[in-house]
Formats: C-alpha cells, structure tokens, sequence
C-alpha cells in the first residue's frame, strides 16, 4: 500500500470513530437526568429525545434503519404471506418466478405498509391485485416483509434464516436403505452403531459429509510381522524412517528396526475410499434421506 493510500485509510478511520463517538455521546443523559439533546428534559414525549434512551433504538437510528419489526404482527403475517404471495416471491421473499422482496425499494421505504398496500390492492401487470384485503392484513404482511430483511441483512441470523435449507432432503429413503444394505452392512448396522445416527447432527448436510468421509477414529492400529516369531498386534507410538514403536493390548511396548518387517496398517476408511468411486449422485442424496431417518 502507498504512503498516499495509507494516509487515507487512517484519515477515514479517524473520522469515523469521531463522528461515532460523538453521536453516541450526544445519546447520554446529561448528569442531571434530563434526556435528550442539550438536556431539554425529555425530548419527544419524556424518552430522552431521540434515541436518548440508547440501547438498540439508539444503534439503528445511527445506523439509518427504520423500526424494528412488530414481531407479534409478522407472526400473523407469516401464513398471509405463504397464502398470497409465496408462489411467485418465494417462502420467504428471496423470489421465485417473480423478484425478491427483501430488496424491493417499496418494501425498503415501507414502515406500516402505506408503501405496499397501494401496490398489493391495486396489483402489477403479472401480479393479481388483492382489492378486498383488509389493512389489518397488509400491515401484517409487510411486518412480516420487514422481518425478512432484517435476517438477511444480520449475518448472525443465518444460521436461524437457512438452517432449515440445509436439513432439507431430495433423495429416495428407500432406495437409499437398499443401497446401504448393499454396501455398509459389512461394517455398519442401522440399530446398532449407527442407531439414531439421524438425531446426532444438527443438519443433514453434516451427516452426508460424515458418511461420504468420516474422521480418522482415534489410534492407527497396526499388525507387526518381523522375520522370525509370531505377529503382534498394537497401536502405533511412534514411526519414522528407521523403526516403528507399539503397545499391544496388554500395555507392553515393542520396537522393531525396519527394513525386514511387515508392516500391516488397520485402515478402516479403506471401505468409504472404494466407495466414493461407486457413488452416484442420486445415490448420496439417498443415502442421506435415509440416514436421517434413523432417530
């Protein structure tokens, strides 16, 4: 970066953390209780003048936001919206066959929905027009469009907006039961180590990335062969290039010099390795509808 380039960044900086700090001090009650700006007592209507009151109405003024949803009329709003308007925007307003609206500058400039009753009464060329719906409802409605812009506009609601999206499953459980019953039962069993396997992982999209390639579980466990006498079993210690070290079950430690050994490694990933060539697509979105089954 150039000195030029440098020298703005931090000029930029500067200036945003005193216009913040400014605006957020002008937020404090003066020391005599009196709220608001220049301490007028009260500001509109006894709250401390606005965003005197601080907190999150104090946050969005600053950061240009309207009002905070009615949570209590989106609720409502919710099955109006699904009933009315969600063939063609989508289930939750990110758009279908016609346009999102958590991006519409009429919803944006909405606050109680004197922006979209006009619109949804009247309707578009393409949009039918909903004349005899009461404003109880477009008000409810628009909350509810209000709602859908503040989760996708909060990146910390996104596990809350699309969690759903990602437990959602295409595949065919059957075929997907057929297809383990095939290939998995060698190792695995549905009412045995993979009993409720379903209820294990918050998303659908985990599990299938679990079956598709599991973890390593825990030590390499190996079978030693030297020239003479009988193999042994144990768990990897220590290898580099001269020697490998294992304890056997019992807790004894063995060293053996490499070069004339055999050395035979547990892999139990080899059978998910084979299979990751045999997988069709259709056959991962089955086997994962059908593993989220078992709960």
């Amino acid at each position: 970066m150039s000195k030029r380039n440098r020298f703005w960044l931090v000029l930029s900086t500067l200036m945003f953390a005193l216009a913040t700090t400014t605006y957020l001090t002008a937020q404090e009650p003066d020391a005599g209780g009196g709220g608001g700006r220049g301490g007028r007592g009260g500001g509109r209507g006894g709250r401390g003048g606005r965003g005197g009151a601080g907190g999150a109405a104090g946050t969005r003024e600053f950061l240009g936001l309207g009002p905070a949803p009615d949570a209590a009329a989106a609720k409502k709003g919710e099955p109006l919206y699904k009933q009315n308007c969600a063939t063609c925007h989508g289930e939750t307003a990110r758009g279908a066959q016609a346009p999102s609206l958590v991006r519409s500058v009429i919803v944006l400039h909405d606050e109680k929905g004197e922006e979209l009753g006009p619109v949804i009464k009247a309707g578009r060329p393409g949009m039918p027009a909903f004349a005899s719906m009461p404003q109880d409802d477009i008000y409810s409605i628009a909350q509810y469009l209000h709602l859908q812009v503040e989760l996708a506009a909060n990146r910390g609601t996104y596990g809350q907006t699309y969690g759903d999206l990602r437990n959602k499953v295409t595949g065919d459980a059957k075929a997907g039961e057929a297809f383990f019953k095939t290939n998995c039962t060698g190792c695995h069993q549905a009412t045995g180590d993979l009993a409720k396997i379903g209820s294990k992982f918050g998303q659908a999209q985990q599990l299938q990335s679990r079956f598709l390639w599991p973890s390593s579980p825990g030590p390499i466990h190996v079978t030693i062969t030297p020239p003479a006498g009988s193999p042994v079993k144990g768990t990897i210690g220590r290898e580099d290039d001269f020697g490998i070290s294992i304890t056997d079950a019992q807790g004894e430690y063995h060293y053996f010099p490499k070069g004339k050994i055999k050395i035979d490694v547990e892999d139990k990933l080899d059978s998910h390795r084979k299979l990751l060539a045999k997988y069709s697509n259709a056959d991962i979105h089955n086997m994962t509808a059908y593993l989220v089954t078992l709960k």
